[in-house]
């Protein structure tokens, strides 16, 4: 059991998986940061802007108020803060459609590759050989026909 799960780590490796992923956690970790300073500071000044200066990161709907004791004790403000929540929304608005796109592009390059009759763009082996095999293919069955089609 042992060697097996090994062995299934190892295929997992060298076939470019585990790579795969942390190529994916270190661009997305550095597009974390791109986003957070688009969304701090570029769109959300314009929104303060338009709110009279009211900072979004704080803005809240209090509950209860902070009550101050003579002693020394306090009881803590309760309050909902959904400034937090509408800078969070608009990041994952602006990811969202980041990766949208960036998936589109992807998908779109990836087609123009896999297409065979693309002179522009080399055609990856496993498609060429499909490729072939198709035309093989149509090839013998052109021939089937028109032997069948002569014995009747």
């Amino acid at each position: 059991m042992k060697f097996k799960l090994f062995q299934d780590f190892k295929d997992f490796a060298v076939k470019g998986n585990m790579i795969d992923i942390a190529i994916g956690v270190i661009i997305g970790t550095a597009f974390n940061k791109v986003v957070n300073v688009l969304v701090k500071e570029v769109l959300m000044p314009p929104l303060s802007y338009l709110t009279d200066g009211a900072n979004w990161e704080n803005r809240k709907v209090i509950l209860r108020e902070a009550i101050l004791v003579d002693g020394g004790a306090n009881t803590e403000e309760i309050a909902i803060g959904y400034g937090k929540l509408f800078e969070a929304s608009v990041d994952f608005l602006i990811i969202s459609f980041t990766v949208f796109m960036v998936v589109k592009l992807m998908n779109k390059i990836k087609k123009k590759a896999e297409d065979p009759k693309n002179e522009t763009v080399a055609t990856p082996k496993n498609i060429e050989l499909m490729n072939k095999t198709n035309e093989l293919l149509e090839k013998q069955n052109e021939f089937l026909i028109k032997l069948l089609s002569k014995e009747k």
